[in-house]
């Protein structure tokens, strides 16, 4: 008789909405390769693929005027890793994650890029558990009360650039004015410099990520007419 699974793991299993037939699936979705060799990297590699159909059937439903491309650069953002890190949060993975002693002493529950990974193995192990229709029903409720409009799709940084680029202004500057946090668990602080506007701030677990999160304000500030401030944490 299988062991019972922690509250932690049962209560996981009301969030996602399903009981595994086979609790195996969900305690392996959740191992780093660093606690042992039956980890998650198999069905990392299945959740990808689950993930990415069922995302670009949820695009296609809800935007039906749009042409490829744009649902391509839509799909991204919404599975890149800074989106899986967020839903892994709201799933409260970081304290259920199985992590060898020294990933743990690096900080790797806190790690966007193993929880981003947890994320696609969990999904993973829901379809192994109860097939592509469950999986799907389970993804398409993270994206939930999400707002899908076009370019969308577009990074920040990249949208900024065009914004300016159409009005003929000078293009965006970039600055790292503080880094804060252990090597392994860093926040950085970036301010976005536009002429005749801002600064903005943006903070994110990477100087990308920052950069990013300021980009993102920058453009709320110009397209508002609104003052600078600090942006929020990606």
């Amino acid at each position: 008789m299988a062991e019972p699974l922690s509250p932690g793991l049962e209560a996981l299993q009301k969030r996602l909405g399903h009981r595994f037939r086979d609790p195996g699936l969900l305690l392996r979705s959740l191992t780093h390769r660093s606690y042992g060799a039956d980890h998650y990297e198999r069905l990392e590699f299945l959740g990808d693929a689950v993930l990415g159909l069922a995302v670009s059937t949820l695009l296609v439903e809800r935007l039906p005027q749009q042409p490829e491309g744009e649902l391509s650069r839509l799909r991204a953002s919404l599975v890149r890793q800074d989106a899986l890190h967020r839903i892994a949060l709201d799933l409260g993975l970081p304290p259920l994650l199985r992590l060898g002693e020294g990933e743990q002493r690096s900080g790797g529950r806190e790690r966007a890029s193993i929880l981003a990974d947890a994320v696609e193995a969990l999904l993973g192990a829901l379809y192994l558990d109860a097939g592509y229709e469950v999986a799907q029903a389970v993804a398409r409720r993270w994206y939930e009360g999400l707002e899908l409009r076009p370019g969308q799709g577009k990074d920040a940084k990249t949208a900024l650039q065009e914004w300016l680029q159409a009005r003929r202004r000078p293009l965006p500057s970039y600055e790292v004015v503080a880094i804060h946090g252990e090597a392994h668990a860093q926040t950085f602080e970036v301010a976005c410099r536009v002429e005749g506007a801002g600064p903005t701030v943006g903070r994110g677990p990477s100087r990308r990520a920052a950069e990013q999160a300021a980009a993102a304000h920058m453009l709320e500030l110009l397209q508002t007419g609104g003052t600078s401030r600090r942006a929020p944490t990606p």
